[in-house]
């Protein structure tokens, strides 16, 4: 009698494991590719710095939010380079100008020490052209009416008294040396690039201002904060892909109000669905996803799920 065949036991079930959700990348590697421009850059004085100053800030934020380390600390490195050249170049472009500046408050104080303080031109011509009545003067039988006006047309002590207070107003509205030097320097970094009031009163206090004349010199600054909330966003648009929520956040990072950052957000000239298809692609460039997993990174960097889905699209996945 033949021992019957017994087939092997079925395998055990496979579970697959599910992979480990890849950590956002969009701010690490906006960071790592400004940092990289801001340190091709940094010989070019104030440029080099907002572009460090963008660097440093995203891969900051990027840490915080877990995101690649090795490109965050990478745009940050590079970035700070940048400002550091940035600060060197400015520093000895400043010290220049700084000894050029004392010989013309000198020749102006000069000026104004060598006239008496007590007197002026007009009151010293004034006393010198009235004539002084004389007692042979008094006693002629035909008096003239000739003194009554000159004492009328010399002036008093009052009208003498009241020149300088008016000068004193014009004096203090000009601000002091310090605030219009602060002044000057903020109109000079607002041709180069755009700024927020919070963020150009920390740019002048980084230059060493004290917080008052900063204060003091963007107050007196003749200028659109909205207009400048919305060159800040074509600045970021230009440089890396936004969504429109990550644009509004990234401007009130900036120290704009949301509706500043809202209203540039919707000025700005841009194809959201575009715009995916950028981020989407610079993520590709430096890390393998799945079509979900991109879809889901894109949703989550702000973008809508149809632009998600389209900016993927365009990918080929």
């Amino acid at each position: 009698m033949t021992q019957g065949y017994f087939p092997p036991p079925p395998p055990p079930d496979y579970l697959p494991q599910t992979p480990k959700p890849k950590a956002p990348k969009g701010l690490a590697i906006a960071s790592l590719i400004t940092g990289i421009l801001a340190l091709l850059f940094s010989a070019v004085p104030i440029g080099s710095l907002l572009v460090g100053t963008v660097a440093v800030v995203m891969g900051v934020v990027a840490l915080r939010q877990a995101q690649s380390k090795g490109m965050s600390i990478t745009g940050i490195i590079a970035g700070g380079l940048g400002i550091l050249i940035c600060v060197v170049a400015t520093a000895v472009g400043g010290f220049t100008i700084d000894d050029d500046q004392p010989s013309s408050p000198k020749t102006e104080q000069t000026e104004t020490s060598s006239s008496p303080s007590g007197t002026t031109p007009e009151t010293s011509a004034s006393s010198s052209s009235t004539p002084s009545p004389t007692p042979s003067d008094t006693e002629e039988p035909t008096p003239t009416a000739e003194p009554t006006p000159t004492q009328d047309t010399t002036p008093t002590e009052d009208e003498i008294s009241q020149e300088p207070t008016s000068q004193a107003p014009e004096e203090t509205a000009s601000g002091s040396v310090s605030q219009q030097n602060a002044l000057d320097q903020a109109e000079s970094y607002l041709d180069v690039s755009a700024f927020s009031r919070n963020g150009l009163i920390e740019q002048l206090e980084f230059e060493g201002y004290s917080n008052a004349d900063a204060t003091w010199a963007v107050d007196n600054l003749t200028i659109d904060w909205g207009e400048q909330a919305v060159k800040s966003a074509e600045s970021y648009l230009d440089v890396s892909a936004f969504s429109r929520t990550g644009l509004i956040e990234q401007l009130e990072f900036e120290g704009f109000s949301n509706a500043d950052a809202t209203n540039a957000a919707d000025s700005v000239t841009v194809d959201w669905n575009e715009q995916a298809a950028k981020m989407a692609d610079d993520y590709l460039d430096f890390t393998s996803f799945s079509r979900s997993e991109l879809i889901e990174q894109l949703v989550f960097e702000g973008f809508s799920q149809a632009e998600a889905e389209y900016g993927v699209n365009q990918t080929g996945l």
